[in-house]
């Protein structure tokens, strides 16, 4: 494979066939020049527009129909290829037909080979104008999708989208030392119990306990943040003079169901975030934060950038803020 970086009319062509793809929104287009990858990233102008994976893939062309007409004025394209990777770059003029506005836009791409056919990997608009100042509305469609999603799975189903959480305890293996077996016993056990209680309260599943640890499953990606916030401050408020520091992780996407347990790399990625977390924190992927929207109470971290072993390159997750009720 060569090493060298060469500009690329291939790419050039790719680019302008997905910009007219979005100016036309055509659906069937849009979804064939995008990775189908969990990997995929879009970063967006306004508020919120930071989406990914497959959620962000099958809803992108319903975004694009709620973009109003508008005209476009190439002003720069550039790309560049090595190897299996190119990106490119391009300044365009949008005017919309809802406003009569014209606006500078740029935008960034990443791109991969997958099968042999360039897909978009990574993309990024930049327009430091809001969507209701720039094009007079808001976006909801990728709302309604995730709405919908939140639907998909059910308790009973042998596979679907779900909310993973994995909680353990912080220097376990010192607490133990330092009290010694019998009393941590009753420690981890009164523990349990109340995270059942919460699990079971907030319309999650219990799947296992291992250790000091649990892992459970919810429908309802609200429900987990709910049962996490909740178990949060209910161990912080305990009056013990052995305080337990409390980490839970949380990843949404596609499970498995087998024999009462539970697959896929929506596991192991819960099971990885968790283990970024220190004592009393929470800690979401994007994914999560993006089926979250804008929750009522609930805050989160800026955006951090974390290697998971066995998910390539960096991966986003989001601290949240649950001293607040």
């Amino acid at each position: 494979m060569s090493n060298a970086v060469t500009p690329s009319p291939e790419l050039v062509a790719v680019i302008r066939r997905w910009n007219d793809a979005v100016r036309l929104k055509d659906r069937a287009a849009l979804m064939n020049l995008l990775s189908s990858s969990e990997h995929l990233r879009y970063q967006g102008s306004a508020d919120g527009e930071s989406w990914s994976g497959q959620v962000f893939r099958r809803g992108f062309a319903d975004h694009t129909r709620e973009i109003p007409d508008f005209s476009w004025d190439e002003h720069s394209l550039e790309a560049f290829e090595c190897g299996d990777i190119g990106w490119a770059h391009c300044e365009a003029t949008l005017a919309f037909t809802s406003n009569g506005k014209a606006t500078l836009h740029r935008f960034t791409f990443v791109l991969h080979l997958e099968n042999g056919v360039w897909k978009m990997i990574q993309m990024h608009v930049s327009n430091p104008t809001s969507n209701m100042e720039k094009i007079g509305i808001e976006h909801e469609a990728l709302n309604a999708l995730i709405a919908a999603a939140r639907q998909e799975f059910t308790q009973d189903q042998q596979e679907g989208a779900a909310s993973v959480m994995f909680t353990d305890i912080a220097g376990s293996s010192e607490i133990t030392r330092q009290v010694g077996d019998h009393k941590w016993t009753a420690l981890i056990s009164s523990h349990f119990d109340l995270a059942e209680n919460l699990i079971h309260t907030h319309g999650g599943r219990l799947v296992k306990s291992l250790g000091d640890g649990t892992m459970s499953i919810f429908s309802s990606v609200h429900d987990a943040i709910q049962a996490a916030t909740e178990f949060q401050r209910e161990n912080a408020a305990l009056q013990s003079d052995i305080p337990l520091g409390l980490r839970v992780g949380i990843h949404t996407g596609d499970v498995i169901q087998r024999d009462e347990d539970f697959f896929g790399s929506v596991v192991n990625k819960a099971a990885r975030v968790t283990g970024l977390c220190g004592a009393n924190e929470i800690l979401v992927t994007d994914v999560t934060r993006l089926l979250l929207g804008a929750t009522a109470g609930l805050q989160f971290s800026a955006p951090i950038s974390a290697q998971l072993k066995g998910f390539g390159g960096p991966q986003t997750v989001y601290r949240v803020d649950w001293a607040k009720p």
